[in-house]
């Protein structure tokens, strides 16, 4: 993927980081999105009829919905707030980014691992202290932030040399495998659950095999729906399994405000949440390189804004209570499907997000949806997510002959699996945060004992 043609190599990096793509004009603050057909491919500054436009949003919504209600709620947040400042923060991010970049913020998932740690989350219910963790991810958005800033100053090379594909691998695997409990005991218990858990993981896999293209990008919404269900008909009707409670659902408004929460910021949450946006930066990096691929652009160029306008965005979320926001691959995959990408639908689709983060109705239909079919889906994407960092290894063709990217790779598997948590003054330090140092600082040791070494036997040949 980082090799797509619209990657635009290390020219591309040491150019202006946060300068308009060359798809854009050079001459002004915004695209002037000339008006086109549909018949071809939509460039990022053109635009459909607005009738079109509106319904590509809609799609775009559906697309993000799955995931984007899911992580707050593997997280124990409120999935009204995650909504509405996913809706929030992607707009943020269209003017940080003078509306040059087609991409949406949905929940990011590398938030999971460490607001459950610090919060004590045990994965099922409302968390109890969704301010602690709202601190420490204003404290992520903000570190990223100033990355953004960095490397509008210095361009990209430095972060790729820093966290190279089999750094960034490591990091994420570790990620979804430190997750692994959380979702292996939300199917756990009695056999309705675990039968619920495991009908909702086929469902997600099959959709995502099985399905026309454009629900194959849906697969989690399509499969939470049919799973929710079954679950109904199953424990409701025939009375297999504990009922699904629908009072609250029926006794919500169907406007009005959602439930914001001041973060609290206390330093072990701080240090602890902080280091997501290593991840973060590895993420935004690899979509944009994406979306040069798919559109002929080189995005690269835009890297530092977009990490600017995505750390405002998760500060934002973190100070009413929602959850840290990423780039979304599913977006990506509905413009690759669908060949528009004007961000103007972006505009659209962040409009219908903001509306339904003001339905408590919808919120509560969310709330209802069964701890087992949570679980299942939980299973999927924690899994998707261990197994998308070894595709990152086989597209950059990594060597695991290589002793140094075996060790970075093992070491750091290993703190995130075993949540190997470490205390340094005090301050406490989880499996993800210890997985993150050890994969960066190991990869940067033995390249700095291996330079010795190249330098010591060039030395002796001369």
């Amino acid at each position: 993927m980082g090799r797509g043609r619209g990657d635009g190599g290390p020219a591309a990096r040491r150019a202006v980081p946060c300068g308009p793509s060359s798809g854009a004009s050079m001459n002004s603050a915004w695209p002037t999105w000339r008006r086109v057909d549909g018949q071809g491919v939509v460039a990022p500054d053109e635009r459909l009829a607005w009738g079109q436009t509106v319904m590509m949003g809609l799609q775009h919504v559906l697309a993000m919905a799955g995931s984007t209600i899911l992580g707050p709620l593997l997280m124990g947040f409120d999935p009204n707030v995650a909504i509405l400042f996913s809706g929030l923060g992607t707009l943020l991010f269209f003017v940080v980014t003078g509306g040059r970049v087609p991409s949406y913020l949905g929940s990011s998932f590398s938030f999971i691992a460490l607001v459950a740690s610090v919060t004590g989350y045990a994965g099922h219910g409302p968390n109890p202290d969704v301010p602690l963790a709202a601190g420490g991810i204003v404290t992520a958005g903000a570190v990223y932030a100033l990355l953004g800033l960095l490397v509008c100053a210095t361009g990209t090379g430095w972060i790729e040399r820093l966290m190279p594909p089999v750094v960034t691998g490591a990091v994420g695997a570790a990620i979804g495998l430190n997750l692994a409990p959380m979702a292996a005991h939300g199917v756990s218990g009695s056999p309705a659950a675990t039968l619920t858990g495991l009908f909702t993981l086929l469902a997600v896999a099959a959709f995502a095999v099985y399905a026309p293209p454009l629900l194959r990008r849906l697969s989690i919404l399509c499969a939470m729906a049919l799973s929710c269900v079954v679950y109904v008909l199953a424990a409701n009707g025939l009375g297999l399994a504990p009922p699904v409670d629908f009072a609250p659902v029926r006794a919500a408004a169907w406007f009005g405000l959602p439930p914001l929460r001041a973060p609290r910021f206390q330093p072990h949450a701080m240090l602890a949440i902080a280091p997501v946006a290593i991840v973060l930066v590895a993420e935004n990096l690899g979509h944009l390189k994406a979306l040069g691929a798919i559109t002929g652009q080189p995005f690269t160029r835009m890297a530092g804004r977009t990490f600017l306008g995505d750390g405002l965005a998760t500060m934002l979320a973190g100070s009413g209570g929602g959850t840290g926001v990423t780039t979304y691959v599913e977006n990506i995959g509905v413009m690759a499907i669908s060949r528009v990408y004007s961000t103007l639908i972006f505009i659209v689709a962040a409009l219908f997000a903001i509306l339904l983060g003001f339905s408590p109705g919808f919120g509560a239909m969310l709330r209802a949806i069964p701890d087992p079919v949570l679980g299942g889906l939980a299973i999927a994407v924690f899994g998707l997510i261990a197994a998308t960092m070894v595709r990152i290894w086989v597209d950059h063709a990594v060597d695991f002959t290589d002793p140094r990217n075996l060790f970075t790779v093992g070491v750091a598997l290993v703190a995130g699996a075993g949540n190997l948590t470490v205390s340094v003054g005090g301050v406490t330090l989880g499996g993800i945060t210890t997985a993150t140092v050890a994969a960066i600082g190991l990869y940067q040791f033995l390249g700095w004992g291996r330079a010795r070494n190249v330098v010591a036997l060039s030395s002796g040949r001369e």
